[in-house]
């Protein structure tokens, strides 16, 4: 039974699709005007795990995420420019090809942290057409006004306007105007109001800019979502006409706990106002990776990115394991030690799944398993669908190591530890984890090795052990570690 924290309820629940087995999937993308930081590719990662837990459970996944390569204004309160022409202007090349240039960087650094790719990728400037198409409707319905900079959204038309918060509209406005992410302007009948379109400036050519019924401009970043969101999990268009009595509830959108108050409150306002049916099922959100001396990010100047972490000799994995090390809702603090620790941890599991598979490969009978297997399912799947525990998961992943471990001491019950099932357990719960313990491989040795090993063998038959020692010396000096077992020495590249 998968139960999962709800957002919208501030509670756990039950989770079911709401239709068959196939659950709809929005996760909000990258704005594509820099390089992703750790802080963005943790919520990524924490996403990769909700999926990977409903395709466990036997759930089929329709998975939609935005590229938002246009309207993204670098102040929440719809001023400033846009993060993308700005960066265009300081690189000196189009907007487009910083959008091109990098998505592909997201992608990669995706890959790397081996997050499953979504079914569904679209660019917001792909669907412009239905961007007007909805801010038509909500025109229709009476929930927009026109400024001097575009058109607005009037959330106070919206009784139960920001629910996601846990506020009401009055106190959400308050909060908002105490803050720092929206400035108050003169032309906005409430704080909480937000763009929909946005004129392009006077006597100045954007980039990025569309025809519209209300003026040359482009849309604003809540509406791409929300129309993405309609057109391809709802099902609300039919080819670029709305009809938004067709629209159906997605079951889950995910994100990062700084949409909830702003942007994701917003989707909710735009899809509702004129379906009049709830937009999401389940709304799901990551906490905030911090430094010591406070949040990450872009605009605090203190971004880390996954190259910085590779330039210092980690792989991505292990700021992956780092990531499952903590429950996604929990805060997590970034340092180099703790890093380091990660290391260190996946570093072991990687020497056990080894140990596994080299036992398993001279292992000749197929023993019952002195190793109850079925007890660490049941904790794992216990854990991981409980809200997606993955420090408990990893818990009970290091259990089972220590068991086997424990049991290996004793050299006459190798022959009752079943190897192949013990690690078939392990590649599936690395099917959750995503740790690629799959792809260790045992390499043939090379050539001169095997020589070194045989000699050594041959020497500590005729029990001329001081020069075997000698022999072990040469191979550990070639960055090869060996093992004396039962069943022949173990080899190791170091």
């Amino acid at each position: 039974m998968l139960q999962l924290y709800n957002t919208l309820t501030k509670k756990k629940e039950v989770f079911k699709p709401l239709r068959d087995k196939t659950v709809t999937l929005y996760t909000c993308g990258p704005t594509v005007y820099s390089f992703a930081h750790l802080g963005n590719l943790r919520t990524y990662i924490f996403e990769d795990i909700l999926k990977r837990v409903l395709l466990s459970n036997g759930y089929k996944i329709k998975h939609l995420m935005n590229i938002t390569d246009v309207g993204h204004l670098t102040s929440d309160a719809d001023t400033g420019e846009d993060k993308i022409e700005k960066e265009a202007h300081k690189e000196k090349k189009t907007a487009w090809q910083i959008a091109q240039f990098y998505t592909q960087a997201f992608f990669q650094d995706i890959k790397k942290l081996n997050i499953l790719k979504p079914n569904l990728i679209k660019k917001a400037t792909d669907y412009i057409a239905e961007d007007i198409e909805l801010i038509k409707a909500l025109e229709k319905n009476g929930f927009t006004y026109k400024t001097s900079d575009g058109i607005y959204f009037d959330t106070s038309k919206l009784k139960d306007y920001g629910k996601l918060t846990g506020m009401t509209f009055e106190k959400l406005n308050q909060t908002l105007k105490g803050g720092s992410r929206i400035e108050i302007s003169p032309e906005k009948k409430n704080i909480t109001d937000f763009s929909l379109w946005k004129f392009s400036p006077k006597n100045i050519k954007r980039q990025m800019e569309w025809d519209s019924p209300w003026g040359i401009g482009f849309p604003g970043w809540h509406i791409e979502c929300a129309t993405l969101n309609l057109k391809f999990l709802a099902q609300a268009f039919q080819g670029k006409k709305f009809v938004p009595q067709k629209a159906k509830t997605i079951d889950i959108h995910c994100g990062g706990i700084d949409h909830i108050p702003i942007h994701h409150t917003n989707e909710i306002a735009q899809v509702e106002a004129v379906t009049k049916k709830p937009f999401v099922n389940f709304w799901l959100h990551g906490e905030f990776l911090v430094l010591p001396k406070g949040r990450m990010g872009k605009s605090e100047g203190n971004a880390i990115l996954l190259k910085d972490l590779e330039n210092k000799g980690f792989s991505p994995l292990v700021y992956r394991y780092l990531i499952l090390n903590s429950h996604y809702r929990t805060t997590l603090e970034f340092s180099l030690e703790a890093l380091q620790n990660s290391q260190n941890s996946l570093n072991s599991l990687r020497e056990f799944v080894y140990d596994c598979l080299w036992c398993a490969k001279q292992q000749k009978n197929k023993p019952r398993n002195i190793i109850s297997l079925k007890k660490y399912h049941q904790a794992f799947q216990t854990a991981i669908n409980d809200d997606l525990n993955t420090p408990q998961a990893l818990a009970v992943l290091w259990q089972l190591t220590n068991e086997y471990y424990q049991l290996k001491k004793d050299y006459r019950l190798w022959d009752k530890i079943n190897f192949r099932e013990v690690l078939k357990t392990t590649y599936e719960f690395d099917q959750i984890l995503g740790l690629d313990l799959n792809k260790i491989k045992i390499n043939p040795l090379p050539p001169k090795i095997q020589k070194l090993i045989k000699q050594r063998e041959l020497k500590r038959q005729e029990k001329k052990f001081q020069e075997a020692d000698l022999i072990r010396t040469k191979i550990e000096k070639l960055n090869f570690k060996i093992e004396d077992t039962p069943w022949g020495p173990k080899i190791i590249k170091i």
